[in-house]
């Protein structure tokens, strides 16, 4: 069934074309939603949430503004950055012991196996180191653009200047 179609029948509320997207997709937004919350409890969770919402609001979904995969990327991202900034998640993360600590260092990686099931890595390398460290930590991080700037004791002009430039590089690099 070619993508179109399938996105009209799940927009017409079609469990069929629901199941397989959430087959074709579920993977790689545990991935990116992982990396933001780093739990895979919470990221399930989040997940879940994601494809009820996607479910709900399909009709607001256009092909004309991008791709159906980019429109439920942005929501699963958004669900998980929203997520870290909830107090009930705050509020657990206080109480961890520091065996969860040793365990982020040593998985640091940003885009990791399940990330780089979308394909993403492959245009993201292609980048310039500049635009490699900030797209990491506003999209795979999760870091809000005052967060980066702190991070990289970069003006956050400059970071909101360079995110635009680095993802206009970015879909010329995907589009093409």
């Amino acid at each position: 069934m070619e993508m179109e179609e399938l996105v009209k029948k799940f927009q017409n509320k079609d469990v069929k074309a629901f199941e397989k997207l959430y087959a074709m997709y579920s993977d790689s937004m545990h991935g990116v939603i992982y990396n933001i919350v780093r739990d895979h409890n919470v990221a399930e969770e989040v997940m879940q949430d994601v494809f009820v919402k996607v479910w709900q609001k399909s009709e607001s979904y256009s092909k004309q503004k991008g791709r159906f995969f980019t429109w439920i990327l942005n929501i699963a991202r958004n669900a998980a950055i929203d997520k870290t900034r909830s107090k009930s998640f705050k509020k657990v993360k206080q109480n961890l012991n520091a065996d969860f600590f040793v365990d982020i260092i040593q998985t640091s990686e940003s885009l990791d196996d399940k990330t780089n099931a979308i394909g993403i890595k492959a245009f993201v390398d292609k980048l310039d180191e500049k635009c490699k460290i900030v797209i990491d930590l506003l999209y795979f991080k999760g870091y809000t653009q005052s967060e980066a700037s702190e991070t990289l004791n970069i003006p956050i002009g400059t970071i909101k200047t360079r995110n635009r430039n680095c993802i206009k590089i970015l879909r010329g690099l995907v589009l093409n």
